[in-house]
């Protein structure tokens, strides 16, 4: 079941997926590779972080959804190439304002419990409430949202319409019905119907999932006999990026995300990757009241400065790919591949006169002032991540040279939180957002600012763009796509973000294949021999 870039879940039409970079294939999960499957033993795979608390209804950060991913499953399987498999669910209709899912047979729970249609509706209804405060309210379901269920079928109602539901819906992880009635015990165990449970958790080191039998309702018909499975499957705490790098070249790794120099190493050794689109070189603004990027002026002036042909490829790598959108997880909802607009080119005489035109005059020092103050911008970016040091320092000095004080500022994740969040310190840099949705893309463009509870973190008031949304989020199927479209090239228009170019976040192979959507699937594993 495929959808169009330009029609959205219920018209069942072609999804134009972005260019993930994979070499793995869809024959049932592994693909193509040299070597011969071979069923059992232990499959390897490097995360960077503790994922700490393992509700996957809770579930925030990368680290944790590389966990809990490998015992949770969904209604739909997305697969990388952005088309939809049966997984849970079997079949399901979509109306707008209505939906259903009908369940494969035989489906259970980790601990041997029946996964039925009520547990279903109970996991949707649970994550439609807002008291519960889960991951997935607010960006794939809303109160508007109540489910029921009769045997396998399972009947959702929404009191709007939205031309998403059941791809929304069917993308919520699903936990039975123990885990339900006991959530604080998800937070250290996992009850879902996933064909690996968590048998080991060495908080700080590993958690280890044990392969169970009788699995039968994997995507592309994989069961628990399916040849090339391994027997379990470890996620294995590495956050040194040369470390994994040796791991997966002396085959104690089988699957490890590395980025930055190391990657000519994995490259020299044959070693093929799994990956999804990253927002590498995006670069969003601070447009709160007050700080320089408010006034849109500016915000093109800088833009248009930058050099994308030198910039790109240092924050980017090898696998820098010119961007296709701002949606660019599954289920990719919406993309248009090429996108519907482009971005300027380069020109810094153009930029020195809007910023003239802004006020922001350039005196005998070379430093541009209004008002009698400098024009001070301060860049942030992600200090772990290898590339975007060396290209935001080739930014400035291209800012510096239009009389611009550029302040460059490295963060940890306590810095993000404060700045983006709290304090608002910010002004422009590497800030990138990777949603599977013009929805969720909405959430951060056009929703409250943080300040009222929102993640609006560039206090972003675009009015153009927000009549689209409205419009868009209860339109008609075959309507929705094409507005969420227009909406998208007003924030590019506006230079409400400048996405300088994309890359591939490189996920490794070793002694294994594997597909990976979002996050690695484990049911497509296969070991080689």
């Amino acid at each position: 079941m495929k959808r169009s870039s330009i029609v959205p879940a219920a018209a069942g039409a072609t999804l134009l997926a972005l260019t993930l970079a994979s070499c793995a294939g869809s024959d049932g999960g592994g693909g193509d590779a040299s070597g011969e499957y071979v069923s059992g033993g232990t499959f390897v795979k490097a995360i960077s972080d503790d994922p700490g608390d393992l509700d996957p209804m809770k579930a925030v950060s990368p680290d944790t959804f590389d966990v809990v991913t490998i015992a949770y499953e969904s209604l739909i399987y997305v697969t990388p190439d952005g088309e939809y498999e049966p997984w849970l669910a079997e079949s399901w209709t979509d109306e707008g304002t209505s939906a259903t899912f009908t369940l494969k047979d035989g489906i259970t729970c980790a601990d041997g419990s029946e996964f039925t249609g009520q547990t279903v509706a109970d996991n949707l209804n649970y994550n439609a409430d807002p008291a519960n405060a889960t991951f997935s309210y607010g960006t794939v379901i809303t109160e508007a949202v109540s489910a029921t269920a009769e045997g396998n079928v399972v009947t959702v109602t929404s009191t709007v319409n939205d031309p998403f539901l059941s791809t929304n819906l069917g993308s919520i992880m699903m936990v039975c019905d123990a885990g339900l009635a006991d959530i604080p015990s998800l937070s250290d165990a996992t009850n879902g119907t996933g064909m690996f449970q968590l048998s080991e958790a060495r908080a700080g080191d590993a958690y280890v999932f044990t392969k169970r039998d009788g699995y039968t309702w994997g995507p592309y018909d994989v069961t628990s006999d399916t040849e090339g499975l391994p027997d379990t499957i470890e996620a294995r705490i590495v956050s040194d990026q040369s470390t994994v790098t040796n791991l997966l070249l002396s085959g104690e790794l089988n699957s490890g995300v590395v980025t930055g120099p190391d990657q000519d190493r994995l490259e020299g050794a044959g070693l093929e990757y799994a990956g999804v689109r990253n927002p590498v070189g995006q670069i969003l603004f601070n447009e709160k009241e007050g700080r320089p990027f408010s006034d849109p002026l500016v915000r093109e002036a800088l833009s248009i400065a930058i050099d994308r042909d030198e910039v790109g490829p240092v924050i980017a790598g090898a696998t820098g790919l010119p961007s296709s959108g701002l949606v660019m997880k599954t289920p990719l909802l919406c993309v248009q591949d090429p996108p519907g607009w482009t971005l300027p080119d380069t020109d810094v005489d153009r930029a020195a006169e809007l910023l003239d035109e802004a006020g922001w005059t350039l005196n005998s020092d070379g430093i541009r002032e209004k008002d009698g103050r400098p024009l001070e911008v301060k860049f942030i970016y992600d200090a772990p991540t290898a590339s975007h040091a060396p290209a935001a320092e080739l930014v400035k000095e291209t800012w510096d040279e239009l009389g611009v004080v550029t302040e460059l500022s490295a963060n940890d994740a306590a810095a993000w939180s404060d700045q983006l969040y709290t304090s608002f310190d910010w002004d422009t840099g590497w800030v990138q957002i990777a949603p599977g949705s013009p929805v969720v893309l909405d959430l951060f463009f056009g929703g409250a600012t943080p300040d009222e509870g929102g993640l609006n973190f560039m206090f972003v008031d675009n009015p153009e763009y927000n009549a689209l949304a409205t419009e868009a989020k209860t339109a008609a199927p075959d309507e929705a796509c094409g507005l969420w479209q227009q909406a998208e090239r007003e924030l590019i228009d506006r230079f409400d973000t400048f996405p300088v170019i994309d890359n591939i976040l490189p996920n490794y192979q070793s002694g294994a294949v594997f597909e990976q959507p979002n996050f690695l699937n484990p049911t497509s594993i296969r070991m080689l021999g």
